[in-house]
């Protein structure tokens, strides 16, 4: 077992295309266990792209992906979600035809062993109880992606990969979920999430990658970002290079 601090995921020289599109461009970074890794960047920046390559629903064309040292740069997806990288998609993705239950019921398929099951995730979100046999298309947003979190959380991920938490969603809504985030990190989960929303992002993580037009413009602790750093990563006001801050000096 990974203990925290511990390298668990690894992204090295990742490049992806879309066509001839290229969409992550030589990207790198490593994810330690019990951490909350961020990755920020305008629309189109590639970090969707870069989550699904991970867990396997879109090929790389150069670069690897090692979970504890280990290549599963080749896996097939639903082995990496049985050695433990679950993705919650951007736009929630559920079966609006299946009930709540069912929905979840689906991320058993391929489940590990672990803390989480679907009576476990009712704790989490105890409104849901009432509403297990209720259609998923009939949900609020919010509660669609409760129940998107609830189906990763039931196979019981290593690495859950969170695409756009925020989008479309209320700020309180927004909140409530978020705030959920300790527990799984407690229970030990590692949480790796794209989000448009910087502070947000900055807000929850340990560390952040910025990406614009697919490259690596920033990486480094919130702590240690000024706003005027953020703001050029991200809309390219940078200088052209990759800049690292946990490796500038003070």
């Amino acid at each position: 077992m990974t203990t925290p601090g511990q390298s668990l995921l690894e992204v090295e020289n990742l490049t992806v295309h879309h066509g001839q599109l290229c969409a992550v461009n030589d990207v790198s970074f490593t994810l330690s266990a019990g951490e909350t890794f961020a990755i920020i960047g305008a629309n189109g920046a590639g970090k969707s792209t870069m989550l699904r390559t991970i867990v396997g629903l879109h090929p790389a064309t150069s670069g690897r992906i090692l979970l504890d040292g280990t290549d599963v740069s080749a896996t097939p997806t639903s082995k990496r979600l049985s050695k433990g990288l679950a993705l919650v998609p951007e736009g929630r993705r559920l079966f609006p035809s299946l009930t709540v239950e069912e929905n979840l019921k689906v991320g058993t398929h391929r489940a590990r062993p672990g803390p989480f099951d679907i009576e476990r995730v009712y704790a989490l979100f105890p409104w849901m109880v009432a509403r297990k046999r209720q259609r998923a298309a009939r949900l609020s947003g919010g509660e669609q992606q409760a129940v998107a979190i609830g189906r990763a959380l039931v196979a019981n991920p290593r690495v859950l990969l969170l695409d756009e938490l925020s989008l479309g969603l209320a700020p309180v809504v927004v909140q409530r979920i978020y705030a959920l985030l300790p527990e799984l990190l407690a229970d030990g989960v590692t949480i790796l999430l794209v989000e448009q929303d910087v502070t947000q992002a900055m807000r929850v993580a340990s560390r952040v990658l910025c990406l614009l037009e697919g490259r690596t413009t920033l990486v480094g602790s919130p702590k240690e970002l000024t706003r005027a750093q953020i703001e050029g990563a991200y809309f390219g006001l940078a200088d052209e290079r990759e800049t690292t801050v946990e490796s500038m000096p003070p």
